[in-house]
């Protein structure tokens, strides 16, 4: 039986996934109505950002799966890699 993320990846071939990975720094800062989120994962340079209404309780430090699109972002005329999550779980 397939899980319902080996479905999601499975039916998006630009989807990935990622499991029992260590969250080094987390933080949330206020966007319009949005809480954007950044989570930075030990042994990546990415940053992977995710959008949520209200504030959240910290994932510093804490082990998290995450179901992400690559995709570049456009900051100052430079172009920076970004990993948008579709979904965050902790391990």
């Amino acid at each position: 039986m397939q899980s319902d993320t080996d479905k999601l990846v499975k039916n998006n071939p630009d989807l990935n996934h990622l499991e029992f990975a260590r969250v080094v720094s987390h933080v949330q800062r206020d966007q319009d109505d949005w809480v954007i989120n950044t989570l930075m994962l030990e042994g990546y340079d990415v940053p992977f950002k995710y959008s949520r209404k209200k504030t959240y309780r910290s994932l510093e430090g804490s082990r998290v799966n995450l179901t992400y699109y690559a995709q570049l972002e456009e900051v100052a005329g430079l172009e920076f890699e970004v990993m948008k999550v579709v979904r965050v779980r902790r391990s």
